[in-house]
């Protein structure tokens, strides 16, 4: 089947706003999206409005603003940020609204330019989102991000291709990683949503004390706490309202305990952190804290990453991927979390899902941290899966179960 582009872009629309939301009918829609995604965002808020949405509102930006204020703007003023921006956000959130983020990196974008600057606008952004993340994390609307090809990510991930083929070859994939080049893009969904369910109802009746990796370079011990609960592609808001919070998705993910994560895992994908790349790199665990870390490239973002408060030292998410996932096998590296995550096993830096706990999203931050679950500023995923990596779970009597073997599931549903 081959379909245009336009009609391509309808379906990526379509699913965003029925499969990825699930936008209900009187619900308010608010988008953060990049000055290059105007066609897209035109047909997201048609279909929202056909589908019932009572106002949709937009705040766009602008990436390469961020590199004139770091290149021009006065050193002292990297403390300051849009207080107003970061409220109207987490008010929409608060309210349950639904809440799109589309994307649209630049791996790059940062490289060489003042690092100690661009970490503190960072930090400082992610003091203002605070709010906003207290919401994510309990689930108290349906969220979903998304991505927006440009033609410097592009570049990147096909430098071997002329310049004027490598727009088209990226939108090209990222239609056909969202299934959007099937008979019926929405089934399709529905079909897959379902398989990742089962996956992660299988592991929540394990209800497994701990994980265990290894792998070239990786000898881990995950702990989980008590009434962890396994996430797959589908999450529930406070409002009932079923949404799917990342599209793509290929992962199912849980609560790592904060305090029992022991052993040395090294990446397998290289990091984007907001622009600045971190490949080749390790880390150490002890007692569930980050107490030693080396990097062939960046390391001194990762540092700074970690040194951002207490919690970013600490685990705040698990997930699996089987290496024969769809994003795994293109054989890209897309320098993007929201697609690298799915295409290998990964581990977060920071906070902590509340909905992955049992009771978490009733619990206050103290009640939580005491439970197992990690309090930070940052979200940080990187990637540690390979078709050499085995885990296995281990139960509380100390039984080792497989899990995976050569990066594939081990059980059958």
């Amino acid at each position: 089947m081959s379909l245009d582009f336009n009609t391509l872009l309808q379906r990526y629309a379509d699913l965003t706003v029925r499969v990825g939301l699930n936008l209900q009918p009187g619900q308010r829609l608010l988008i953060r999206a990049p000055v290059e995604a105007v066609q897209l965002v035109r047909l997201i808020t048609d279909r929202a409005y056909q589908d019932g949405a009572r106002l949709v509102q937009i705040i766009w930006r602008d990436e390469q603003l961020n590199v004139s204020r770091l290149r021009y703007a006065p050193r002292d003023s990297f403390t300051e940020f849009p207080a107003w921006q970061a409220k109207a956000i987490e008010e929409y959130a608060a309210q349950g609204e639904a809440m799109l983020a589309i994307i649209s990196p630049d791996p790059d974008l940062y490289t060489g330019l003042d690092t100690e600057a661009v970490a503190t606008m960072q930090r400082v952004e992610r003091q203002y989102y605070k709010g906003y993340m207290e919401h994510v994390v309990r689930s108290t609307m349906n969220w979903l991000g998304i991505a927006m090809p440009n033609p410097a990510w592009a570049a990147k991930i096909f430098p071997q291709l002329p310049s004027e083929q490598q727009m088209p070859q990226l939108w090209a994939t990222l239609f056909r990683l969202c299934r959007l080049d099937t008979p019926d893009p929405i089934a399709a969904w529905e079909t897959h949503i379902s398989q990742l369910s089962l996956r992660s109802a299988y592991l929540n009746t394990k209800q497994y004390a701990a994980l265990r990796y290894h792998a070239p370079g990786t000898d881990l011990t995950i702990g989980l706490p008590h009434g962890h609960i396994w996430k797959s592609a589908r999450d529930t808001s406070q409002r009932g309202i079923p949404f799917t919070p990342n599209l793509p998705t290929e992962e199912i993910f849980t609560l790592p305990h904060r305090a029992r994560v022991d052993g040395v895992v090294t990446a397998t994908k290289p990091l984007n952190l907001n622009g600045a790349l971190v490949d080749g790199f390790q880390m150490t665990f002890a007692e569930g804290r980050v107490t030693t870390l080396r990097a062939s490239v960046g390391e001194e973002h990762l540092q700074r990453l970690v040194d951002t408060d207490e919690g970013a030292r600490f685990l705040g998410e698990v997930a699996l991927v089987p290496h024969n996932s769809p994003i795994a096998q293109s054989g890209l590296l897309f320098f993007n979390t929201l697609f690298d995550e799915n295409a290998a096993s990964h581990i977060a830096l920071g906070r902590a899902y509340q909905f992955t706990l049992q009771g978490g999203e009733q619990m206050s931050d103290g009640e939580f941290a005491q439970a197992g679950g990690n309090i930070s500023i940052v979200h940080t995923d990187f990637m540690i899966g390979s078709e050499h990596m085995d885990i296995d779970g281990v139960t509380e009597g100390g039984q080792a179960e497989p899990v995976m073997r050569a990066g594939e599931w081990a059980f059958s549903i």
